[in-house]
């Protein structure tokens, strides 16, 4: 289904894509714009998000989902990276002053510094529709598929599904500090230290044990429970299917406690963390160093926990890279149902579908890339099979090889451009013919001065150097009939039953099937950089960096995520689409020098006892203060209320509150406000 060629440059290579032409158009951009690295966007039945080197650095908590990964930066700002169905890892604009992260099964939520909470993602069972008043919350989890929210007052608000009366909260609804939600359970902790169970009850997960007294935290996995002692101990009970009931010993010294689909995670005061329960995936393997980790999170097999030098470790289940750390991406080829990811250190990232032609039970392999994973310049994705471009001209196949799909004919050396089809695959040799193997009719003669090449399930373009296209294969629908005057053509994309060609004007012409309108180009049909071409819908590149979509919506594959700008390629698979973008990194104008230089440093020690210290730089003289806050945001005490002059300071705090009283153990918040500029971090103190 790929229909889109991006390659990184190479020694003796022709100029073959309208993709590569991009860079001088889409990144003349006003030096008051700072740039940062790429991410890779899906939408559609099939959405892989990938975030850039850059984009998950400065992280305070982090959150997991079945497939994909939350984090909540420093600025308030929400990144999510993995399977972004129903665009669950792309918080709505304005996607800033958050203070809390939660991740259900397929859907999202945030908790804001003014107490509301915003939801989205996959809908179904009105997990994302936050009850009214949306004001004075204080703490956020999820379930599979409801939501809850911990109000200031001590009570609890939850919606989405409530099969099993998971929603339906036990009276008194008052007094509870701490909240977890599993498959269809919920755990309420109270401010005496007991805990409250109710909801899906088939395995015991709501049987809490006795005696029910000096809990301090609670977490909630499929179907089992677990209680965080006040002594550092932890408590599990229900599904011991896996293990996850069975704490390693010694089960003393933890501060915190989560859990996943089926395994569980401890932090120890130390900074190290313990797992156990279902490692099917890894995801009780923690990696190595395991010391200095201040903040953990678990997601449906996969696992994150965050060190105090704010470096990010992910390990487990990375079928849709929700476990990979993020890299430097340089093109994008979308398949069938998967997608492939160039990477600028010459490895390719593969995530989606992994089967055959013959279903879901059958191996296909597509997503599996053949060691060793370097030196590729190209990809490009078939249906079921997956294309690679050396960097000596060969190429590299892989993926299901029950139609033909590695069949390739020799020599395989001297190509410079690849193409995927649902069963077939082009090349482009550097002597500008085109070689086609499996399914394929032969390449019309004379097979010389092609320039650029797309495939689509049965049909073939080729554009050559003079700017006319040369198509074959099957012409039911005149998807191989092109229309006069077949000229000025700078790029070209095929679907299942349609053809788009790029003119040098940047219009767009449309030929073959039309039944969805995916021939049918929205107007302006003008600025037009690139295309792409998914089964029934059509994409299109403008030099602004936006995308305009257009044909079959049946997935949401035109509904291109917002905000649609700084977007510098595109590619379609059958019902998705992918694109590459270089995100902002600052906003237009460039803040003030104060905001700039401004930054809120890690306490050290942490976690703490009794004491730790906190470090700040102002950049200007001006009125500063540091406080402390509970998880609810109650203010515990201010550090800092002054004007300072500009410099390194530091404040240390001693673990009591404004009367000089020491506060319980927990996790506490301290802020710093300074002008315009704001941040809040997260420690904890252990007794």
């Amino acid at each position: 289904m790929n229909v889109l060629e991006v390659r990184l440059k190479r020694p003796g290579a022709r100029p073959l894509s309208a993709l590569i032409l991009l860079a001088t158009t889409i990144f003349a951009v006003s030096a008051s714009t700072s740039w940062a690295q790429d991410q890779v966007l899906g939408w559609g039945d099939v959405s892989l998000n990938l975030m850039g080197q850059d984009q998950l650095s400065d992280l305070t908590s982090m959150a997991g989902g079945l497939g994909f990964s939350l984090g909540l930066k420093a600025d308030g700002s929400i990144v999510g990276w993995g399977d972004n169905g129903n665009n669950r890892c792309i918080a709505p604009s304005p996607n800033a002053d958050f203070t809390a992260v939660a991740a259900g099964q397929y859907h999202s939520l945030g908790l804001k510094s003014d107490g509301a909470i915003v939801a989205w993602g996959y809908n179904y069972f009105g997990q994302c529709d936050v009850p009214l008043p949306n004001t004075g919350f204080a703490a956020v989890t999820s379930g599979i598929f409801f939501s809850v929210g911990l109000k200031t007052d001590g009570s609890i608000v939850a919606w989405g599904d409530n099969d099993n009366g998971q929603c339906d909260i036990p009276a008194p609804n008052t007094d509870f500090t701490k909240v977890a939600a599993g498959n269809g359970h919920m755990l309420g902790l109270k401010i005496d230290g007991s805990i409250v169970a109710w909801g899906l009850n088939t395995n015991g997960q709501c049987n809490v044990p006795t005696p029910n007294t000096g809990f301090v935290s609670v977490a909630a996995g499929e179907q089992f429970s677990i209680g965080l002692k006040g002594d550092g101990s932890i408590v599990a009970w229900g599904s011991n299917v896996y293990g996850q009931r069975n704490v390693p010993t010694p089960n003393t010294g933890f501060i915190a406690v989560v859990a996943g689909g089926y395994h569980s995670l401890g932090l120890k005061i130390d900074g190290s963390i313990v797992a156990w329960g279902y490692n099917g995936d890894g995801q009780c393997n923690v990696p190595s160093p395991n010391n200095g980790f201040t903040t953990l999170a678990a997601g449906w097999g996969h696992s994150l926990g965050l060190k105090t030098d704010g470096s990010l470790v992910l390990w487990g289940r990375n079928t849709l890279h929700q476990a990979a750390l993020p890299a430097h991406f340089a093109a994008i080829a979308a398949g069938g149902f998967h997608d492939l990811v160039l990477a600028t250190d010459g490895s390719v990232i593969a995530a989606g579908a992994n089967y055959s032609e013959y279903g879901e039970m059958d191996y296909g392999g597509q997503c599996d890339v053949p060691a060793p994973n370097r030196d590729f310049t190209a990809v490009a994705a078939g249906g079921y099979h997956s294309l690679g471009l050396n960097v000596d001209g060969s190429i590299t196949i892989w993926g299901s090889p029950y139609s033909g799909q590695w069949a390739m004919p020799g020599p395989n050396e001297g190509f410079v451009a690849i193409a995927g089809g649902f069963y077939h695959s082009l090349g482009l040799k550097n002597d500008g013919s085109i070689v086609a193997w499996t399914r394929v009719d032969a390449v019309p003669e004379p097979n010389t001065a092609f320039s650029s090449i797309a495939a689509g399930v049965a049909h073939n373009l080729g554009l050559k150097a003079d700017g006319s296209i040369v198509a074959w294969g099957d012409n039911t629908y005149d998807q191989c009939t092109i229309p006069l005057p077949n000229m000025n053509f700078t790029a070209v994309a095929a679907g299942f039953d349609h053809s788009l060609g790029l003119q040098a004007d940047g219009s767009i012409v449309g030929w073959g099937s039309n039944s969805y309108g995916q021939c049918t180009v929205p107007s302006p049909n003008s600025g037009f950089k690139a295309v792409a071409a998914g089964a029934y819908h059509s994409l299109g590149l403008r030099a602004d960096g936006s995308i305009v979509a257009w044909g079959d919506n049946s997935y949401g594959q035109c509904s291109v995520p917002s905000p649609n700008s700084a977007f510098t390629a595109i590619s379609a698979g059958y019902h998705h689409s992918v694109g590459l973008k270089a995100l902002v990194s600052s906003p237009t104008p460039v803040p003030s020098p104060l905001v700039a230089q401004m930054r809120l440093e890690p306490n050290h020690p942490n976690p703490f006892n009794p004491s730790t210290t906190i470090e700040y730089n102002v950049s200007a003289s001006g009125p500063v203060r540091l406080q402390i806050h509970d998880l609810r945001g109650r203010l515990v005490c201010t550090l800092v209320d002054e004007r300072l002059e500009a410099g390194h300071h530091e404040a240390l705090w001693d673990g009591g509150d404004a009367l000089g009283r020491p506060v319980a153990s927990g996790v506490y918040l301290y802020r710093m406000e300074a002008g315009s500029y704001h941040e809040t971090r997260r420690m904890t103190l252990v007794k």
